[in-house]
């Protein structure tokens, strides 16, 4: 009898300290707690992001995310490079990726607007959403607004930086030569929707390195929420 007793203690303990040990996680924290966590790791990620990209070089001297020629111009680079056209190529390169870097510079006033707008329900949706669920909120909520930011700065950019003649020169030569078809690429929305592109990949990865070392962090709320879950 008393064995049987230990035995049935034994397993309920299983299953208690494991709901114990939730309970004094991420459930001990107030909503508040875990909202003003949430939107100092995003807003911190961020802002890492922005600094990153928005700078001269941020995507131009970073192999993650630069952009590169638009298809089908990527496809007949190589072929060009051998006619003696290569400063041509990193010419245009150079152009496309210090628009979007001009582009990005502009991109935070967005996202501190959507973090305004996060509700209590959106906070605990990402913060048990798990790695990248952060990420995925911002580009449900600002892509849109970061589009319509974006392609104005990248056209004047682009117009500034004289890339549409670029573009109709290096075009031009590859579709004489039969390296290309005589189809149009729409420039400013290529170098928008990369920008947003690159700009998504390192707030993904701002955020990745929160959830991976809450610890390491300097903000004491981030440590404590996200060191919680």
């Amino acid at each position: 009898m008393v064995l049987t007793l230990l035995r049935r203690c034994a397993r309920a303990l299983l299953v208690v300290v494991p709901i114990t040990a939730l309970a004094s996680g991420l459930d001990a924290l107030s909503s508040q707690e875990a909202a003003s966590g949430l939107r100092a790791a995003l807003s911190q990620g961020v802002g890492v992001a922005v600094a990153q990209l928005g700078k001269n070089g941020g995507f131009l001297n970073d192999p993650k995310v630069a952009i590169p020629l638009p298809h089908p111009l990527d496809k007949a680079e190589s072929g060009l490079r051998m006619i003696g056209m290569g400063s041509q190529a990193d010419e245009l390169k150079a152009t496309m990726n210090h628009a979007a870097e001009q582009a990005v510079a502009q991109a935070k006033p967005i996202f501190e607007q959507a973090l305004k707008q996060m509700t209590l329900t959106d906070a605990k949706g990402i913060l048990t959403g798990g790695d990248g669920a952060g990420t995925a909120y911002f580009r449900r909520k600002t892509s849109t607004a970061l589009t319509a930011k974006f392609k104005p700065i990248v056209a004047a950019e682009t117009a500034k930086l004289g890339l549409a003649a670029k573009y109709d020169e290096y075009a031009g030569k590859a579709a004489s030569l039969g390296l290309i078809s005589s189809e149009d690429a729409h420039l400013n929305d290529y170098v928008t929707e990369k920008a947003l592109d690159g700009l998504f990949s390192r707030v993904a990865e701002e955020e990745h390195q929160i959830r991976q070392d809450p610890m390491g962090q300097a903000s004491s709320i981030i440590k404590k929420v996200f060191g919680s879950l």
